[in-house]
C-alpha cells in the first residue's frame, strides 16, 4: 500500500483522497491516506482527524524527509506547485501535482529530470487522459475518416468572478498565482489536444486581459499539417455547446471536454448519431490515482504522460507569450 500526504485541505483534495478509497471497478485501493500539510497546524490537524491520517505537518521539510510518506498529493496555488514538486522529488517523494503543475515549459522539464534523478514518479494530475471515455474518443479517431477540423471549448463563469468584480481579490484572477483562463479551464483544452493529436505545428492566440492582467477568455487556434484546432476557453462567460472533432466520413461530439460525460459519433451529414459513452465512476479521479500509483509499482514514469505534460505546458506558455499574460516566476 502506497502512503502518501496531501498538500492543501480544499475540495479537490478531498475528492483525490475519496477517489483513492474508492478504485474503479475491478481493481484494489492502492494508496491510503497517511499525512496533511497545511501551513495552519491546527487546520492540518481537523482535516486529518476527518479523514483518520495519522500524521500532520506545518513544514514542508518536515514532509520531505519523513519516513512514513512514500508519495505526496498536491493541491496547493498553481504559483507553488513547481517548489513543492521539487523539494519532494528531491528528497525521494513520489509526487502527484494538480494540474496545471507548472507555468512553463523548463520548470516542467526539471521537474521530470528531478524525478529521474531520485528514481521517483512525477505525474500531473490531469484527469481526463484517464477516463474511460477519453479512451473512446481515442478509439473511434479512425471512423472520422481523414481529421480535417476541430472546435474544442470549455467556457463556465466562474463562482469567484462576482467577488472579482465587487474588489475582491479570489486567487483565480491573479498572476501571483500563475492563474487565468488559459491556466485554468483552458488546460483541459489544450491538454486533450495534444494528448490526441500530439504537439501543434503553428500556435496563434488572442485573449480578453482583466485589469489584473490575467486572461479572463481567450482563443487559440492550433495548426496541425491537415486540419486546425479551434479552442475557446472563459471564466468570464459560459456555454453549454459540446465541443466536436471533425473527419471526412463523421464526428465525434463530446460534452465537457474535463469529465467527457457523454461521446457521441454522427456520419458526415450529420445524421446516423450513435452513443458511444462507457459508464464511469461518479469520481472522475480514481482513475488519475490508479495511473499514478500503476507508475509508482512499475518505478517507472510512463512516457506517454511525460511527452503530452510537456507539449501541453509548451502550448500554453506560447499563448501565454503572445496574449502577454505574464506571471512573476517567468522572470526567475
Amino acid at each position: 500500500m502506497i502512503k502518501f500526504a496531501v498538500i492543501g485541505t480544499n475540495w479537490i483534495t478531498e475528492k483525490f483522497i475519496d477517489g483513492t478509497n474508492n478504485p474503479p471497478e475491478n481493481h484494489a485501493q492502492a494508496m491510503k491516506l497517511q499525512g496533511v500539510y497545511s501551513r495552519d497546524i491546527e487546520k492540518a490537524e481537523r482535516f486529518a482527524k476527518q479523514h483518520q491520517a495519522p500524521f500532520t505537518f506545518d513544514d514542508l521539510a518536515s514532509l520531505a524527509t519523513s519516513t512514513e510518506i512514500d508519495a505526496v498529493y498536491i493541491a496547493s496555488p498553481n504559483s507553488l506547485h513547481f517548489e513543492q514538486s521539487k523539494l519532494m522529488l528531491a528528497h525521494g517523494k513520489h509526487v502527484i501535482c494538480e494540474k496545471p503543475s507548472c507555468s512553463s515549459l523548463e520548470q516542467a522539464q526539471e521537474l521530470y529530470q528531478t524525478a529521474k534523478d531520485n528514481n521517483v514518479i512525477f505525474f500531473e494530475a490531469y484527469m481526463t487522459a484517464h477516463l474511460p471515455n477519453f479512451k473512446v474518443i481515442q478509439n473511434n479517431l479512425t471512423r472520422l475518416g481523414k481529421v480535417r477540423k476541430a472546435h474544442i471549448q470549455y467556457c463556465q463563469y466562474s463562482s469567484r468572478y462576482p467577488a472579482y468584480l465587487a474588489g475582491d481579490k479570489p486567487n483565480t484572477f491573479y498572476p501571483e498565482f500563475c492563474n487565468g483562463s488559459i491556466m485554468d479551464i483552458g488546460f483541459y483544452c489544450v491538454a486533450l489536444i495534444c494528448a490526441l493529436f500530439g504537439k501543434p505545428d503553428t500556435i496563434k492566440a488572442q485573449a480578453t486581459l482583466l485589469e489584473t492582467g490575467v486572461d479572463g477568455c481567450g482563443s487559440v487556434i492550433l495548426g496541425y499539417q491537415d486540419f486546425a484546432v479551434t479552442i475557446d476557453h472563459s471564466k468570464i462567460s459560459g456555454s453549454s455547446q459540446a465541443s466536436e472533432i471533425q473527419g471526412e466520413s463523421g464526428s465525434l461530439l463530446i460534452e465537457h471536454v474535463g469529465q467527457c460525460f457523454n461521446i457521441m459519433y454522427q456520419d458526415n451529414k450529420g445524421q446516423n448519431q450513435q452513443t458511444l459513452s462507457q459508464p464511469q465512476s461518479d469520481n472522475s479521479m480514481c482513475y488519475e490515482a490508479l495511473a499514478f500509483a500503476e507508475q509508482i509499482n512499475q518505478k517507472k514514469i510512463n512516457p506517454v504522460y511525460e511527452v503530452r505534460t510537456l507539449q501541453t505546458a509548451q502550448v500554453i506558455q506560447e499563448v501565454r507569450k503572445q496574449t502577454a499574460v505574464i506571471f512573476p516566476s517567468d522572470s526567475q
